[in-house]
């Protein structure tokens, strides 16, 4: 695998990651639902977080779809560093 291309999209799973956490942090306060910053991170992470909702069961309050989600895009980056290094 090209080293150039797999640092890219090292890089795009990383900011991934950040902007997942980032909407986590945003869910505990009271944010308007006119902030640009929180509409533009849940177009991004709206997608990734979405299907998982959907096959996590309920725990109520705690919302753990941002933890997998976190998780599964860390293995992504483990999966294309190994492939870069062959």
């Amino acid at each position: 695998m090209n080293d150039t291309v797999a640092s890219l999209f090292t890089l795009f799973l990383w900011l991934l990651i950040l902007a997942v956490f980032l909407r986590s942090l945003l869910s505990w306060f009271p944010i308007s639902q006119e902030n640009e910053a929180a509409r533009l991170l849940y177009r991004i992470t709206e997608p990734l977080l979405e299907p998982v909702r959907r096959v996590l069961p309920r725990t109520g309050i705690i919302d753990f779809s941002g933890m997998v989600v976190i998780i599964l895009l860390y293995v992504m980056i483990e999966v294309v560093r190994r492939a870069a290094a062959q």
